[in-house]
């Protein structure tokens, strides 16, 4: 399934079903075939990506770091090969951001 997320003042942005579900779990949202972020809970939205992003780059510097204090070879580690959550999650930020700057809802599925 594809998410197609539009607002007014952006570009839309498609995503792959897992990656957007992803996302809407973190900013508190469920996952359904169409939904909206009102102008009132994108600041939420925004501040719940961002520090699921710090968490996420967190935990992952420290698996890196543990796998070099083992010794362990990085070359075609998963970890360094996967997409981070702060990559997936970048047009989404701009999209929300440049969203409540210009006081516009972004839906879904509509």
């Amino acid at each position: 399934m594809l998410y197609k997320f539009k607002s007014k003042v952006t570009s839309d942005l498609i995503m792959l079903g897992p990656d957007a579900q992803r996302l809407l779990k973190v900013m508190g949202l469920e996952a359904t075939p169409k939904g909206i972020f009102t102008v009132e809970h994108q600041p939420h939205a925004i501040a719940a990506l961002e520090a699921a992003i710090a968490h996420d780059e967190a935990r992952m510097a420290n698996m890196q770091a543990k796998r070099i204090a083992e010794g362990m070879d990085e070359a075609g580690d998963a970890l360094t090969e996967a997409v981070s959550l702060k990559r997936r999650a970048q047009p989404m930020l701009e999209m929300l951001r440049r969203s409540v700057k210009a006081k516009a809802d972004v839906v879904w599925g509509v």
